[in-house]
C-alpha cells in the first residue's frame, strides 16, 4: 500500500492528472445501530494548506474537532450531508450510504470536475468518480472529509443521547457495544434505531 506521500490521483487513470477541482469523499456511522449515516465532500484549497490531516478513526477526538473547524475554514469549499435512519431501513445501509456521498456532492458550493471516494464503492454521478482502498489515510481531501462526516456525526450522538439517555449514545455513539444491546433489551427500540439491523429487529420482536 503506497504511503500519503506516495499516493497520486494520477494512479487512478487517465485524465486525473488534468487540472479542475477534484473533491473528497467519505462518511461514517454505516455500522452503528441508530442515528444517519453521513457523508461529506471537501475540496482543498492548496493555497491554504491543513497539517495534520488523517484517517478520522486514528486522531483524537480534540484533534478532529480542532481539525473540523480548521477545514470549514481553509476548504474552498465543503458540504455534509445525511441519509437518515429511514432511508437506511428501506434503501439498505449501502445504498443509503451512496445516497448521503451523493447528497454531498451535490450540495458543493463549487461543482467538482471530479471525486475521489474512500473504500472500494462510489456513488453514481455526474463526473467521473474513483475509489481509493484507504483513502482516507492517503488522500488529503478524503482524509478531511473523513474528519468533517466523524465529527458531524458525533455531534448528532450527543443531541440523540440528550433526547434518549438511558441508551447511552454520548459514549458508544451508536455501535452494538454491550451497553447498547443491554439498553435495547431493557428499553426496547428508540425512534432513530434503524429497524432493518438484526439487534434492533430483535429487541422489536420481545413480547
Amino acid at each position: 500500500m503506497p504511503s500519503r506521500k506516495s499516493f497520486k490521483l494520477e494512479q487512478l487513470g487517465f485524465g486525473w492528472d488534468e487540472p479542475g477541482l477534484v473533491a473528497g469523499v467519505d462518511e461514517a456511522g454505516r455500522g452503528p445501530l441508530a442515528g444517519p449515516v453521513v457523508a461529506a465532500a471537501v475540496i482543498l484549497d492548496d493555497l491554504k494548506p491543513i497539517a495534520g490531516l488523517g484517517d478520522s478513526k486514528a486522531l483524537s477526538e480534540r484533534k478532529r474537532e480542532a481539525l473540523f473547524d480548521e477545514i470549514r475554514a481553509k476548504a474552498l469549499c465543503c458540504a455534509i450531508a445525511e441519509a437518515s435512519a429511514e432511508e437506511i431501513d428501506r434503501l439498505n445501509i449501502l445504498q443509503a450510504t451512496l445516497l448521503a456521498m451523493r447528497r454531498a456532492v451535490d450540495a458543493l458550493r463549487l461543482p467538482p470536475h471530479r471525486v475521489v471516494v474512500d473504500g472500494n464503492r462510489v456513488p453514481v454521478l455526474r463526473v467521473p468518480v474513483a475509489a481509493v482502498v484507504k483513502g482516507d489515510a492517503l488522500v488529503p481531501a478524503i482524509s478531511a472529509a473523513s474528519i468533517l462526516a466523524k465529527v458531524h456525526r458525533d455531534r448528532l450522538c450527543q443531541a440523540l443521547h440528550a433526547r434518549h439517555p438511558a441508551y447511552g449514545f454520548d459514549g458508544h455513539k451508536g455501535y452494538p457495544t454491550p451497553e447498547h444491546l443491554a439498553a435495547l433489551q431493557q428499553h426496547g427500540a428508540c425512534p432513530e434505531h434503524r429497524r432493518s439491523f438484526a439487534p434492533v429487529r430483535a429487541a422489536l420482536q420481545r413480547p
